[in-house]
């Protein structure tokens, strides 16, 4: 005789413990997760505050008293070493007693800032959440001491993607600790009923889905047993059907003002007369002149990473489009004794983004220039067959042949570069955009010598 009424009997052991097991799984496990993210923000946060620490000691070190005023040739490295994957943007600033010498004038520094030690604070700035540290340091040299202040932020898409993959993995790490757990559940349950054998095969011979009553007689103590089971597996199957996804875009533009620091250092420059100093100085500007081109590429190649997803497409006329940047670069030529020679196919049309297009012949006429030659001549030609493209031939040294395809690489700079500075980025930018409009960049070297780069549309 089957007995329908034993599955009102509350109180067994087995649902206790099944219960027990999975209410503790689930709470360890959602403390595990939050204790993985929370430990993993701040060893990402501990990473960006020592990054970020390194850049402003670098910009404090490079500070220097001349002739009785603080001059400041802020190092490459000192924003190279914030890149990130994510383009992050940097801000600056730079004080001389509460006074801006440089920088965002809206990067302001916390009123209980006592010039001490190194302080690090998460702020918005501009809209956007950054990571600030503030730094400073007494200059002797001058009439009476100054604190020369420092103050870098970065914002921190890049740790909000790592955060964000971190969260992913260990979330899938604790769904996967949190099923074997539910397993082991089960397993425990059954162990502990063991001396019950023939409820036990019952049960396990049992599929999924078959919630028909037992039909032999059972102990009290086993009725509930078998209704905790059937509930027990259809809250497993809610769990199991549970997801989580992670999905964060960001693309940022890097700006690194300097044109104060280049009037000051030639306004001064007028003004001494001293030699060594004079050469100094101009030193000093040729530097900055150096920094403001590789911010510019860093620029470029920051907006060709935000424009070429979206590109703004239109008809270029190539050869219109070479000859105003020819004329445009002609007067830089002129300084070197360099002649730039133009063969342009008339009508040599495209669709594309005509700022991504200039920005990229541009690089690759600028780094014509600076490797070539003085009295040595540049030829460009535009060609419309068999496909839209644009040459340019240099008279330097070329290309070693061992490094031309790591030579689009971010930053990276040929073995031939060596005291030239640049910033590793122009055939990247040249590259980036060719790519963007299903094009190519293709590096030889000419047979009479010199470089030839041929972007093609």
């Amino acid at each position: 005789m089957t007995d329908t009424s034993v599955t009102n009997i509350s109180g067994s052991l087995r649902r206790r413990l099944a219960i027990t097991l999975i209410v503790g799984i689930c709470i360890f496990a959602v403390l595990l997760f939050f204790i993985i993210r929370l430990y993993a923000a701040q060893i990402a946060q501990q990473s960006q505050d020592s990054i970020l620490s390194a850049s402003v000691t670098s910009m404090l070190d490079a500070a220097k008293v001349r002739d009785g005023q603080v001059a400041m040739d802020i190092p490459y490295s000192s924003f190279s070493m914030l890149a990130t994957p994510q383009d992050d943007r940097i801000f600056y600033a730079i004080y001389q007693d509460d006074q801006l010498l440089s920088g965002y004038e809206s990067l302001t520094l916390p009123e209980t800032y006592n010039n001490t030690g190194t302080v690090f604070r998460s702020i918005d700035f501009m809209d956007t959440p950054v990571r600030q540290v503030i730094a400073s340091r007494t200059l002797s040299g001058l009439t009476t001491p100054a604190a020369l202040i420092v103050t870098v932020a970065q914002t921190q898409d890049n740790l909000s993607v790592t955060l964000r993959d971190i969260a992913k993995n260990a979330a899938m790490i604790v769904l996967g600790f949190f099923l074997l757990a539910v397993v082991f559940s089960a397993w425990a349950s059954s162990t502990t009923i063991a001396p019950l054998n023939r409820l036990t095969q019952s049960v396990t011979r049992r599929g999924p889905k078959d919630l028909r009553p037992v039909t032999r007689p059972v102990p009290a103590e086993m009725a509930p047993l078998v209704s905790s089971l059937n509930h027990l597996m259809q809250r497993l199957d809610d769990s199991l059907n549970q997801s989580e996804q992670f999905i964060t875009e960001a693309a940022h533009r890097v700006r690194t003002p300097i044109a104060t620091v280049r009037s000051h250092a030639e306004i001064t420059l007028q003004r001494v007369d001293k030699e060594e100093n004079r050469q100094a100085l101009k030193a000093m500007i040729r530097a900055t002149d150096e920094t403001s081109r590789a911010a510019g590429q860093l620029l470029d190649h920051a907006m060709i990473s935000l424009r070429a997803s979206q590109l703004n497409s239109e008809p270029i006329d190539l050869s219109e489009l070479i000859q105003e940047l020819v004329r445009s670069l002609t007067p830089v030529a002129d300084l070197k004794d360099i002649e730039i020679r133009l063969d342009a196919a008339p009508d040599v049309r495209i669709h594309g983004d005509s700022i991504l297009v200039q920005n990229a012949v541009r690089n690759l006429i600028d780094n014509a220039l600076k490797y070539s030659p003085t009295e040595s001549t540049i030829n460009i030609q535009v060609r419309a067959n068999p496909k839209p493209s644009i040459v340019i031939n240099d008279q330097g040294d070329g290309f070693f042949h061992d490094e031309k395809d790591k030579l689009t690489d971010r930053f990276s700079r040929g073995r031939n570069s060596t005291g030239t500075i640049g910033s590793g980025l122009g055939l990247t930018i040249a590259n980036d955009v060719a790519k963007a409009h299903s094009g190519s960049l293709r590096i030889t070297n000419n047979h009479n010598g010199g470089a030839c780069v041929t972007l093609s549309f």
